[in-house]
């Protein structure tokens, strides 16, 4: 089977909501989280999707491949607009799904959506983790793990989402080696996702590195990032906040790579920040505040990264 070399991808599958809303269920582990009670369900719902279809078209307006599945109108999936935490799809044709810490969210494992996928991409074997959702042991895809694909590296900050154990088996029946490493935002309170504090690109990395107590897990995330050659352009606390962490790059068909990114994400960033993006990448952002507040997740949340072989 191929090997993973690319870290980049101009394939992404979104899915559009149904009935996107607050899940009281995540809020416990997802700072990110509010619920003001300022407008319905309803209206919830209808800006979600507006978002949605916004983000999808300005990424395709750029040349990215963007496969959108239809979310169900029952059972209620409030997060299915983040399908990056259910499956991940790789390039020596495995799929991988997920076991998820919240009970509503594993209805969003949908094998329709894998199906839909495997049309158009070759698919050689399917690796299913959510029997370990038995013995209450949870690996949230790629919200728990930032890959490191050419490096065979997998960083992921420990949570109630992110079990050590498991996450060592992943990298076990992957071929990759684990970088684990513990994260704390301004309260004391674990990040409850990697991908919000961390963004890798192919030849950078964006990381709240105030996380981070130890100093000697961070003195190993430079070492890691240094040996692989990502330059570290670090965000603060309240730009994480802000949802300066969860952001993804991506390319189009002529290999133009793009760091996409919500516009609350961008407008956090200062001018330094922003002009050593540039120096790497080109930046897209998307306005998805309803998305972010209700939802907790960003951009990166959103879309789930096709590696598979295409047909």
């Amino acid at each position: 089977m191929l090997k993973e070399t690319a870290q980049t991808t101009s394939n992404i599958l979104m899915v559009r909501p149904a009935n996107f809303g607050f899940n009281d269920e995540t809020a416990a582990s997802n700072a990110f989280q509010t619920n003001d009670n300022s407008i319905s369900q309803t209206e919830i719902s209808r800006k979600a999707i507006i978002e949605f279809d916004a983000f999808v078209e300005k990424l395709r307006s750029v040349g990215v491949n963007v496969i959108v599945a239809e979310d169900t109108n029952r059972p209620l999936k409030p997060d299915a607009v983040f399908p990056n935490n259910w499956v991940t799809f790789h390039q020596n044709g495995t799929i991988v799904t997920y076991p998820m810490t919240a009970v509503v969210r594993r209805l969003e494992r949908r094998e329709d959506i894998i199906r839909q996928i495997q049309d158009a991409f070759r698919v050689e074997q399917k690796l299913q983790l959510q029997e370990y959702e038995e013995i209450d042991q949870y690996l949230e895809g790629t919200g728990s793990m930032i890959i490191d694909r050419p490096n065979k590296l997998v960083y992921a900050c420990l949570s109630p989402r992110t079990h050590h154990d498991l996450l060592q088996r992943f990298c076990k029946l992957m071929g990759y080696t684990a970088v684990p490493f513990h994260a704390v935002d301004a309260d004391g309170m674990e990040v409850y996702h990697t991908n919000v504090m961390m963004a890798l690109g192919e030849t950078f990395v964006i990381i709240c590195l105030e996380t981070v107590q130890s100093e000697l897990e961070e003195e190993l995330l430079h070492k890691k990032f240094e040996a692989t050659g990502k330059e570290i352009i670090e965000i603060s606390l309240d730009q994480m906040m802000h949802f300066a962490g969860n952001m993804l790059q991506v390319r189009n068909a002529k290999g133009e790579t793009f760091l996409v990114m919500s516009s609350q994400a961008f407008e956090s960033l200062n001018e330094s920040q922003i002009a050593q993006i540039n120096k790497h990448t080109n930046i897209l952002h998307s306005p998805i505040p309803t998305i972010e507040t209700y939802g907790g997740g960003s951009a990166r949340c959103m879309m789930a990264e096709v590696f598979l072989p295409e047909k």
